[in-house]
């Protein structure tokens, strides 16, 4: 199979990933979750989910759709539109699935696919991360990586407008 094709087999629809999810659990796979904007690929990025990776066996990635972002980040935003980014984060080897949601939040997609471990970078507190609850009603886990310190989206959009 060539690279692009993997790299497009990668982006699911939600039918395809939920019966993906049940074949890796079948397995006994340990599938990891974590979701976001990605908007601007920087190395705090791949740090975080390189990180993600390691704790299991499948690593799902979420990614707000355009309209979504737009509406978390202005109407400036996003400025890589949702395919260009989901192709990159499909790209990554270690990503084995990548989901593009319109919900604000990736709640209802947790809900599908009942990932055994959830993954925020950043200084949220567990309480704050959304699926923390359903995670809790099956024993499954939600673990906070430090962000990659000097990488955010914002501060690159800065540099570049101030030149």
């Amino acid at each position: 199979m060539s690279n692009i094709k993997n790299i497009q087999n990668k982006i699911m629809q939600s039918n395809s990933l939920k019966e993906q999810v049940d074949l890796w659990k079948k397995n006994k796979q340990k599938i990891i979750f974590t979701n976001g904007c990605f908007d601007i690929i920087h190395a705090g990025h791949i740090d975080t989910l390189a990180r993600s990776a390691d704790l299991g066996h499948k690593l799902i990635v979420g990614v707000n759709s355009d309209s979504s972002v737009k509406t978390l980040k202005g109407n400036k935003r996003p400025i890589i539109d949702q395919k260009s980014r989901s192709n990159l984060i499909a790209a990554l080897g270690f990503v084995d699935a990548v989901y593009i949601f319109d919900e604000l939040t990736p709640e209802h997609l947790i809900k599908t696919i009942r990932p055994d471990v959830i993954v925020k970078g950043g200084d949220y507190l567990k309480k704050d991360i959304i699926g923390h609850k359903i995670l809790a009603e099956y024993g499954g886990e939600v673990i906070i990586l430090p962000f990659t310190k000097g990488f955010s989206t914002t501060q690159i959009l800065e540099k570049i407008s101030n030149g």
